[in-house]
C-alpha cells in the first residue's frame, strides 16, 4: 500500500442547526397541550351537566354554596405567584443569575395557594359536599382537585428549580421548562374558578 493510498482526505463535520426549541421545553408544551384538553373536557362536562339541572337549580339545594369571594384570596396568591415566576424566569434567561428569592416568593405563593385551597375543601366537606353528596360534589372536587394536583407537583418542580438555582446548576432549558408548567397552572385556574365558582 502505498502512502498516497493511505491518506484519507478530510471532511469537515456538518454543522449543527441550532434548536429553535429545547428538547424540554418542547415535552412540556406537548405536556400542556394534552392537559389543556384535558381541563376542556372537564369543563365542557360541567357546563353540560350543569345546563341539565333538574328544574335548573344549580348547585343543587341542599348542597353548600361555593366561597366565591373567599376563593378570590387564594385566585390573587396564584396570579401573585405566575407574575413574579414571569419576572425571575424574564430576569434569568437574560442572564442575571441571582434571581432565587423571586423564585422562592413565587414558590411560597404558589404554596399559600393550595393550602388555602385545603382549607376551603375541609369547610365545604364540614358543610356536607362530598365527592358521594351530589353530582355537583363529584363535579367540584374532580375537577378542582385535578388542578390542585397539578398544582402540588408543579410547586414541588419550583422547589427542586430553586435548590438548583441556589446551587448554581440551574440550566436556563430548566428554568424555562419548570416556568411553562407553572404558567399552565396560573392560566387554567381562572377559567375553572369563573366556570365552577359561579
Amino acid at each position: 500500500m502505498t502512502a498516497r493510498a493511505s491518506i484519507i482526505p478530510f471532511r469537515p463535520r456538518p454543522q449543527r442547526a441550532e434548536k429553535l426549541i429545547s428538547n424540554g421545553v418542547l415535552g412540556m408544551l406537548l405536556f400542556v397541550f394534552v392537559e389543556v384538553m384535558l381541563f376542556a373536557g372537564f369543563i365542557s362536562a360541567f357546563v353540560i351537566i350543569k345546563s341539565r339541572a333538574v328544574g335548573s337549580v344549580w348547585p343543587p339545594p341542599n348542597q353548600p354554596r361555593l366561597p366565591f369571594e373567599e376563593t378570590a384570596v387564594n385566585t390573587s396568591a396564584l396570579i401573585a405567584s405566575g407574575i413574579v415566576l414571569l419576572i425571575a424566569h424574564r430576569m434569568y434567561v437574560r442572564g442575571k443569575e441571582s434571581v432565587a428569592v423571586l423564585l422562592a416568593v413565587a414558590t411560597l405563593l404558589g404554596g399559600a395557594f393550595v393550602g388555602l385551597q385545603g382549607v376551603e375543601w375541609l369547610a365545604l366537606i364540614r358543610e356536607g359536599l362530598t365527592l358521594t353528596s351530589s353530582t355537583y360534589g363529584a363535579l367540584f372536587y374532580t375537577i378542582i382537585g385535578a388542578h390542585a394536583a397539578h398544582a402540588v407537583a408543579a410547586i414541588c418542580v419550583l422547589a427542586w428549580a430553586w435548590v438548583r438555582m441556589t446551587r448554581g446548576r440551574l440550566s436556563r432549558e430548566a428554568m424555562s421548562t419548570v416556568a411553562l408548567f407553572w404558567y399552565f397552572v396560573v392560566l387554567v385556574w381562572p377559567f375553572l374558578y369563573f366556570q365552577v365558582y359561579l
